[in-house]
Formats: C-alpha cells, structure tokens, sequence
C-alpha cells in the first residue's frame, strides 16, 4: 500500500492532468469536437505506451549505460525538486504554454498529439523520471510492476477525462484556482523528490 501511494501521488503530480486543460485547449483551438476526442484519444494511448515502455526497460537501459539505480535515484529527486520550484513559483505553465505555441504554428492538427501533448506535456522528462525510479522500486515483483502498469494507465486515462471536459474545468477553476492547485501540487512534489534523493544516498552508502 505505501508502493502504491507513493507511486499514484508521484504520477499525479508529476503528470498533473488538471493543468492540461489549457494546454489541451491551446493546442486544438479550431478543431471541431469529433477532433479533439481523436486528439485525446490518441496522445493519452501514446503517452501511457511511452511510460511503460520507460517503466519496463528503464532500468536495463541504465544497466547498459553503466547508471547504477542509486545515482539515477539522486539524480531523478533532483530533477523532479526542478520541477516542483517551477511549479510552486509558477515557472512550468509558462515553458509549457511556449512548447504548445511552438507546435501550433508548426502543425495544427496531424501530430498534435503526439507532439507536444503526448511527448512532453504528458510523459515529459519528470513523468519518465519518476516511472523509472518507481519502476527500480519494485524490486522486479510482478504484481508491483503490474501495480505500476494500472496506475500508469489510471492517470492517463485522467488527462483523457481532463481532455474531454478541458473547457467546463477551465471555467470551473478559473485563474486562481489553477493557480493554487499547481502550487498546492508543487509542495507535494517537493517532499517526494527530497525522499528520491535520500532514498538514493541511503542505497549509494549501503546505510538502511
């Protein structure tokens, strides 16, 4: 249970389908409604195969590399604590909305969902981090690895829901509420990337 609370908080935030709604709505502005649910069909089954992929092969592509778990540990809490400052002071909306005008003015409607909303708005840089460090703490059971699978899936099919009701959530929590609910989300963020990183001191010097 601690396994799947850390892992489903974790990908919440990280991913954090409610702040996809203005970005979903950015990025389809002019496509009619049969459009969009393509577009949210299509990035949410990219994004959650792309996530697998990483929580499947991550570690052995770390082993190749000669990447021990520990070190990527440390070196993904510091990358998710990057993420949670832009997030609490209000820095990641804004790289985010760039991205998603950059790929409007260069396709509008066939890889849109691909490009940016699947890969990285959806599974960006922290989302893949994040995966593959709860990937490494499974420790290869199979029902945890499976866990991580129906969680993966789960937020996913989130930011689908989010997608299909973009404009009524946008509405419905407004500037401030946005506002607040990425900052409230970025404290969270910051304390499980801090436990990433002491997780990973503590494996790195063999200390329990």
């Amino acid at each position: 249970m601690d396994f799947l609370s850390s892992a489903f908080a974790t990908l919440l935030v990280t991913i954090d389908p409610p702040a996809m709604a203005p970005m979903f709505l950015a990025l389809t502005v002019g496509m009619t409604a049969a459009e969009r649910r393509q577009v949210a069909m299509r990035a949410t089954i990219i994004a959650t195969l792309a996530l697998a992929f990483f929580a499947l092969v991550g570690q052995k592509l770390l082993t190749l590399l000669g990447i021990t778990l520990p070190a990527f540990r440390i070196a993904g809490g510091l990358l998710l604590f990057w993420i949670a400052f832009e997030m609490v002071f209000e820095k990641r909306s804004e790289r985010k909305n760039n991205v998603a005008k950059t790929a409007i003015d260069l396709d509008h409607i066939r890889n849109v969902a691909a490009f940016p909303l699947a890969i990285p708005l959806m599974a960006g840089p922290g989302a893949i981090t994040a995966t593959m460090l709860l990937a490494g703490q499974t420790g290869g059971q199979p029902q945890l690895m499976a866990a991580l699978m129906g969680i993966i899936a789960f937020i996913c099919g989130l930011c689908w829901l989010v997608f299909l009701f973009a404009e009524r959530i946008s509405r419905a929590l407004g500037v401030t509420g946005n506002i607040v609910l990425t900052r409230l989300l970025g404290i969270v963020l910051v304390a499980l990337a801090v436990q990433f990183v002491i997780d990973g001191v503590k494996a790195a010097f063999g200390v329990r």
